[in-house]
């Protein structure tokens, strides 16, 4: 019976091929992400924000694996030949599509006016670092998998622009309509239990997280004095 490999961070580059062992590591990107990211996100924040990112990355790569599937364009002969994934198809690439998606949707949660309902054309000079770097890691995962033989430069643009398309999409889904859904959510057991909040509503969450923790410690103290 032929063997198949798990193909999650099964990536392969020529032996000696420096920017090939580098590209190779970019191309695990998604699986830092996700692994790492939203798993230290849920752990550490559980922000409502954070979760239906997440659930929007899901729901795109089961979108991906569907377009797949309907279209069945091969990958590369290489990829076949030295890569033995002759029984997977290429077009549209999922790390692209992911990593395009995490982009534009990062981008637009560091934007989005939350009072106004609109995107904001003014960014401070951190955000417009932080939004910057999911683009340049999104661009080095497409460029890393048609260097790798994995991807045709089809196959890795059709993955950006269905990433883009389905990030907006439910970036506009989720800030328009499930959000009204939030305090709900917020204050049923499941909420309760994992203490899941919502900060969208707050301008500088990091500013009002450190004076409500030093409120909190003055109250602590004058407390441990009175008694």
């Amino acid at each position: 019976m032929p063997l198949k490999a798990v193909t999650l961070t099964h990536v392969r580059y020529e032996k000696g091929d420096k920017l090939g062992h580098f590209l190779a590591w970019v191309s695990l990107i998604p699986v830092f992400i996700s692994l790492g990211g939203f798993t230290c996100h849920f752990l550490f924040r559980r922000e409502l924000q954070g979760l239906f990112f997440a659930l929007g990355l899901i729901i795109s790569q089961f979108v991906n694996e569907l377009v797949k599937k309907s279209v069945q364009q091969s990958r590369p002969e290489i990829a076949c030949t030295l890569l033995e994934m002759c029984d997977s198809h290429g077009w549209p690439s999922s790390h692209s599509q992911y990593t395009f998606f995490f982009a534009i949707y990062l981008t637009l949660l560091l934007t989005y006016d939350n009072s106004r309902r609109s995107i904001g054309t003014r960014l401070s000079n951190v955000k417009l670092l932080v939004s910057s770097i999911p683009w340049v890691l999104a661009l080095l995962t497409m460029y890393s998998r048609v260097y790798l033989g994995y991807h045709t430069i089809a196959q890795v643009f059709a993955g950006a622009a269905l990433g883009v398309f389905l990030g907006v999409g439910w970036f506009h889904f989720v800030n328009s309509y499930l959000i009204c859904y939030f305090p709900a959510i917020e204050e049923s057991a499941f909420g309760r239990a994992f203490y899941v909040k919502d900060s969208s509503h707050i301008t500088n969450v990091m500013k009002f997280e450190y004076d409500n923790a030093r409120a909190a410690r003055k109250n602590a103290c004058s407390d441990d004095k009175s008694s």
